[in-house]
């Protein structure tokens, strides 16, 4: 999948073991992730677990392999801020990505989530070892979700004005839910790019971005990024 994307190269973060559910049990690679797994007890809510690494800018890739078929009330994969719910008890089995403001997710049953509302996004997947890549590209705005290579469509977008950093995000209300953490890639923008978007988003609703004192080459560079 990443000859899919231009100029991707790896990238090493993994499940961060200090932010997490206490339902959410790491492997020793902390790649994968397994949730309400106590002989004792069934699940007593939502676990979640956090990505080590925050994006703020770039174009950021990777992949979740559904180890096991998700079931129950909700398995979710997505993006959220430092203060998005990780966590909740009480016999809440809610979808926790996109419960609120911090946080926007995609549910096996095919909704998106963000801020407490749904939205049909596709169909729902069941099957065991589905792979969801999650594209979030931070100088477009967009978060996009792929199911087993295919490109389900741009889910999100206005999100280069988050003013936080955004971390990769998995929950669960399902016991023995496993999750695996595939590929992982990114590209990151010159500076250069960096101030053609600035310039583009500066200038969205100029109509004589063209008279503008700027070298032609760069001019059709921000008139290209403005129609993208």
């Amino acid at each position: 999948m990443l000859g899919s994307f231009r100029d991707h190269t790896w990238d090493r973060w993994e499940w961060d073991p200090d932010s997490k559910s206490p339902d959410a049990h790491l492997s020793l690679s902390r790649q994968a992730v397994y949730f309400h797994v106590s002989p004792l007890l069934d699940s007593q809510g939502t676990a979640g677990v956090r990505g080590s690494k925050g994006f703020t800018h770039g174009e950021h890739y990777w992949e979740i392999e559904f180890l096991e078929p998700p079931y129950g009330s909700s398995v979710m994969v997505g993006v959220g801020t430092q203060n998005a719910l990780l966590h909740t008890g009480d016999q809440r089995f809610i979808n926790l990505i996109g419960i609120d403001s911090e946080s926007w997710g995609l549910s096996y049953k095919g909704f998106i989530w963000h801020n407490g509302k749904s939205l049909k996004y596709s169909e729902p997947f069941y099957e065991r070892n589905t792979v969801i890549g999650v594209l979030l590209d931070l100088n477009a705005g967009t978060l996009t979700f792929f199911r087993n290579g295919v490109n389900l469509g741009v889910a999100f977008s206005g999100l280069e004005q988050v003013s936080k950093a955004l971390f990769p995000l998995v929950s669960s209300t399902a016991p023995e839910t496993e999750l695996q953490l595939g590929l992982r890639s990114q590209r990151m923008s010159s500076l250069q790019e960096q101030c053609i978007h600035i310039i583009t988003q500066s200038l969205s609703h100029c109509r004589h971005a063209h008279k503008l004192p700027l070298p032609t080459p760069l001019l059709c560079q921000i008139h290209t990024h403005a129609h993208l």
